[in-house]
């Protein structure tokens, strides 16, 4: 199908798309977002004009990245890519200074930080997966695009793309439909009250690092770790380390000083990088630095009544 909008965009770095994009896909089966047999990126966004598809694909002998949309939001999609993939992010501020975050700097050098500007895309996510196993957080997602999501405009993979719910979806789903996707009252009271707020929200890709941080934690259930979350992925914040997170810490530790450490130890241990701690963040996950883990998965847990 002829796109609505494409272009081809030349970025000044070798951009590894797959790597920037990677924080945005909510597992395998993210239901908003393909990679196709040819590694093109297919995306489902709720752009400010409507829901839009866009597919990204890095195009090797020229150093080029082509993108397609169709749909309302399909000029404003396309015209996000280069911050998407990381063109307004600079690395140059971040001296990576121990050997290992030298090393991985060396093997990642064209990493960025992208950025979305959509920050309920990325809060209602990082809601559902507060304090729950991965497994059954990316389920929980899953489950809500599917009931309460639209299909994504336009063609895509063999499984079309979906697109969230908005948040004037959200606002009106009611309790037992939350429950039915695995989502607690505590997490979906959260999302029901930020969702009235979502203009609010929105407006945050328009102020400094710290005051997104301060305005997103004045939101009841919203803490440390769900801030840090929304703020990488929407307004691609260098310094947004996941404090509280189930293997953040442990990992960097290991990493950094062969002992796995919790937060007040990482908030020590990261402190030279201040301005940039999520930057060591990424750099351990992109270089796959984490501790070795043994032993089986923690269970998922279970809201519905057994039959």
């Amino acid at each position: 199908m002829q796109p609505d909008v494409e272009t081809t965009w030349r970025p000044a770095w070798p951009c590894p798309v797959g790597a920037v994009l990677a924080p945005h896909r909510r597992g395998p089966g993210d239901p908003t977002y393909r990679i196709d047999d040819r590694g093109r990126h297919w995306r489902g966004i709720r752009t400010p004009d409507g829901p839009a598809t866009l597919v990204i694909e890095t195009l090797p002998r020229t150093g080029e990245v082509y993108a397609a949309a169709w749909g309302p939001g399909a000029e404003w999609a396309v015209a996000q890519l280069p911050a998407m993939l990381g063109a307004e992010d600079d690395p140059g501020e971040f001296d990576p200074r121990h050997p290992v975050l030298v090393e991985a700097a060396r093997r990642h050098p064209h990493w960025r930080v992208g950025r979305t500007g959509r920050v309920w895309e990325a809060f209602l996510p990082a809601v559902i997966e507060q304090k729950v196993t991965g497994q059954e957080a990316f389920a929980g997602f899953r489950r809500l695009v599917h009931r309460f999501g639209e299909r994504a405009p336009g063609p895509g993979p063999e499984q079309r793309l979906w697109v969230q719910p908005s948040p004037q979806q959200v606002a009106l789903v009611p309790s037992w439909q939350w429950l039915q996707a695995h989502i607690d009252p505590a997490r979906s009271r959260v999302l029901v009250r930020s969702a009235q707020r979502a203009d609010a929200l929105e407006r945050l890709a328009a102020v400094p690092h710290d005051e997104a941080d301060r305005r997103l934690q004045s939101l009841p259930g919203v803490g440390v770790w769900t801030s840090a979350e929304v703020r990488s992925r929407s307004l691609g914040d260098p310094d947004a380390v996941s404090f509280g997170d189930y293997h953040v810490a442990k990992d960097i530790g290991w990493a950094l000083t062969g002992t796995p450490v919790d937060d007040e130890g990482l908030e020590e241990l990261l402190e030279p990088w201040r301005g940039q701690r999520y930057r060591v963040q990424a750099l351990v996950a992109v270089a796959r630095l984490h501790r070795p883990r043994r032993g089986a998965r923690m269970a998922p847990r279970r809201h519905l009544p057994v039959r």
